[in-house]
């Protein structure tokens, strides 16, 4: 599987299908990527983006799919917990803490909660941990689903920073860490290369630094 960094929290996952995840960048439009499913992992406007635009299928928590369904998007809901398996893809849904709503003044609806996921795709597993802060429960989407890559947001003030995605990566346990979510604006500005040093000196896992549009292949075990 070829793993993609599109910025922010946005991601591609290319394989025998493409999932694009959190369908947003400041530097334009990912309509580019013509991905086969769509994820969102809350309602806000830098994680929304573009899934109406883009109309393709969605795998979204119940509320938030109710809302694309109503805007005419093939969508399908779910909630924490659950799994649902679309075009061979296994997708599960996990706890995020964060708040969530649907950036749209024409809409008064409810957006239920933010949520991560996990993908399994073409033998590798990836964890999306979302917009989260820390908590402890990430040990058991380790000892569940044993993911490959983790991408985990950095930049602190509306998610964990370096210090606490460094604890959630020794939760999560996947060989492979990618930063996410850091440095689109000032607000989030971290370095992840203290945050790097600091993991791989203190444990196995190796953490990717990617820029926007790089690319890693992740397969399983990796």
């Amino acid at each position: 599987m070829q793993l993609t960094w599109l910025g922010h929290s946005c991601t591609l996952l290319t394989g025998t299908k493409k999932v694009l995840i959190d369908p947003f960048t400041p530097e334009g439009s990912v309509a580019w990527t013509d991905p086969d499913l769509v994820l969102v992992t809350h309602g806000h406007y830098d994680h929304m983006g573009e899934t109406v635009a883009l109309m393709k299928k969605t795998v979204a928590i119940s509320e938030i799919a109710q809302y694309l369904q109503e805007k005419g998007v093939p969508a399908e809901g779910m909630n924490i917990g659950g799994t649902i398996t679309l075009d061979n893809i296994t997708i599960t849904m996990t706890p995020a803490l964060h708040s969530s709503r649907i950036d749209d003044t024409t809409v008064a609806g409810n957006a239920g909660v933010a949520v991560g996921f996990v993908v399994r795709m073409d033998g590798v597993c990836v964890y999306h941990a979302g917009d989260t802060a820390l908590f402890s429960d990430m040990n058991l989407i380790g000892d569940l689903y044993h993911p490959d890559v983790a991408l985990l947001p950095i930049g602190g003030r509306y998610t964990m920073g370096t210090s606490e995605a460094m604890m959630a990566a020794n939760f999560v346990g996947a060989k492979t860490v990618i930063p996410i979510h850091y440095n689109t604006w000032d607000r989030i500005a971290a370095d992840p290369v203290p945050f790097k040093t600091a993991v791989e000196r203190t444990t196995d896992l190796t953490v990717k630094i990617l820029k926007p549009g790089e690319s890693v292949e992740v397969t399983p075990g990796s």
